[in-house]
Parts: C-alpha cells; sequence; structure tokens
C-alpha cells in the first residue's frame, strides 16, 4: 500500500475511473454518503471492477490533507509525460497547436488550476520545467477536478531548447510580461501557438523571455499590478479560443 498514491475528490477519482481505470486499485467512501454522484461513481467502479469501502470520515481525513468531499482512491502512481513524448503528440494533433508552457509555477493550487483552464480551453498540453516546478500531486489532481488525468503535463529539463524544437516546427512563441508594450488582445492567436506564463511573482525567466517571438500584456486599469498566474492563464487562454471559434 505504500507505494499507492491517495488521489481524493469526486472529481479526480471519477476522471481517474473514466480514463485510467487500471490504475484504481481501491475506492473508500466516507459512511453515509448516498447521494446521484456518489451512485454514479459507485456504477463507475463497479463497471472496471473496482473494489469500494466504507471509512469513517475522520480515518479519511488523516489519510490526505485537503478537501476529500468523502471519497479517496488508492492508486497507482502517475505519471508525467516526458519530453520525448512531446513530437508524437504534436504529430498527432489535428489543427494548430495551443500549448501552455509554465515557466516555474511552483504552487500546486495554481498548477492545478492551469490544467483545469487549459484542458476546458482545448490546449495540446502543458509544459513545466523538472526543476523548481509544481508536478502531479494529490492536491493539484483534486483542483484541476479530472483535467490532470486527460491533459498531458510534459515535464522538460531544457525549456529553452524545448521551445526551440517549436519554433522549428512553425510554432510561434508568446510570452506574457507586464512590461509588454503590445496587448494581449492585438496579439494573432489564432496560428500554431506556445502561450508562457511565468512563474508567481518572477515572471518569466530571462532566457525564457529571450526565446519569445512575442510579449504581450493584460491590460489592468485597476490598482493591482498583476494578476493570480491562474486567473492569467485562463484570460489567455481563452482569448487565443475567441480568436479561433471566429
Amino acid at each position: 500500500m505504500s507505494q499507492l498514491e491517495k488521489i481524493y475528490g469526486v472529481h479526480a477519482v471519477e476522471a481517474l475511473l473514466r480514463h485510467h481505470p487500471k490504475r484504481v486499485k481501491q475506492i473508500w467512501l466516507s459512511e453515509g454518503r448516498s447521494e446521484p454522484r456518489i451512485q454514479a461513481l459507485l456504477e463507475l467502479a463497479g463497471q472496471n471492477r473496482v473494489a469500494v469501502g466504507q471509512a469513517e470520515r475522520r480515518e479519511l481525513d488523516a489519510w490526505v490533507e485537503g478537501v476529500h468531499q468523502g471519497v479517496v482512491a488508492e492508486v497507482s502512481p502517475s505519471q508525467v509525460w516526458g519530453e520525448n513524448m512531446l513530437e508524437e503528440l504534436l504529430e498527432r494533433t489535428e489543427g494548430s497547436p495551443l500549448i501552455l508552457v509554465l515557466d516555474g509555477v511552483t504552487d500546486p493550487h495554481n498548477l492545478g488550476a492551469c490544467l483545469r483552464t487549459a484542458d476546458a480551453a482545448g490546449a495540446t498540453a502543458v509544459i513545466v520545467p523538472k526543476d523548481k516546478s509544481a508536478t502531479l500531486t494529490p492536491v493539484v489532481r483534486k483542483v484541476a477536478c479530472g483535467a490532470a488525468e486527460v491533459i498531458p503535463l510534459i515535464a522538460v529539463t531544457n525549456l529553452a531548447r524545448t521551445l526551440e524544437k517549436l519554433q522549428q516546427r512553425g510554432l510561434w512563441v508568446v510570452g506574457t510580461a507586464g512590461e509588454a508594450e503590445q496587448e494581449l488582445y492585438q496579439q494573432d492567436m489564432t496560428g500554431p501557438i506556445v502561450l508562457i506564463m511565468g512563474a508567481e511573482g518572477k515572471g518569466m525567466r530571462r532566457l525564457t523571455r529571450e526565446h519569445c517571438d512575442f510579449l504581450v500584456k493584460l491590460p489592468m486599469a485597476g490598482s493591482v499590478s498583476s494578476l493570480n498566474v491562474s486567473v492569467a492563464t485562463g484570460v489567455c487562454l481563452f482569448e487565443a479560443v475567441r480568436q479561433r471559434r471566429a
């Protein structure tokens, strides 16, 4: 059991059952849970022959840190995509790729929120550096509400080199920076795009910035100078969605 991960939350566990049922070894439910979404979860578990047990809520509280909603699953360890898979992913992509790069986002809540938004916006993949970056954890999966089981998260050793390879394949690299002269809404986002969001507080690293074809900013009308990275990611990705559907 020590080698298994504990994933919690209704949406996260449901997504695992739908997309990676073989990873789920056991599901534990808080005693007394019987509402419709729990029944739907039980049906999925039954279809995939996953054992379901009951436990007291205090036991579930001791197993995980966070709001588990009375649902905890023991699953085989998760896999982050290797950078060698990026080429294959692009080959399979229909239409113009839209790739999100998070340059050193370390807060798991922000990573989870960005994965959820990237999936909702139809992004091809999310790329993060292997070092000094958040990775898949139970917290990330819970915040992502199932998106972490669907959208590829690719960890790369050298982000600058990866950006060069993407540019060689014809993708345009758009970085976000508060000091940029051009606003997001002036940037053409309809083609093959790599969107880079910087780390909390620090923004993009210098070397990452140097590999950008364009720099854009969000127009800030109030007293604050910037938005939370997950909020800014949502604004930028859905501007790309809006332009692509126009």
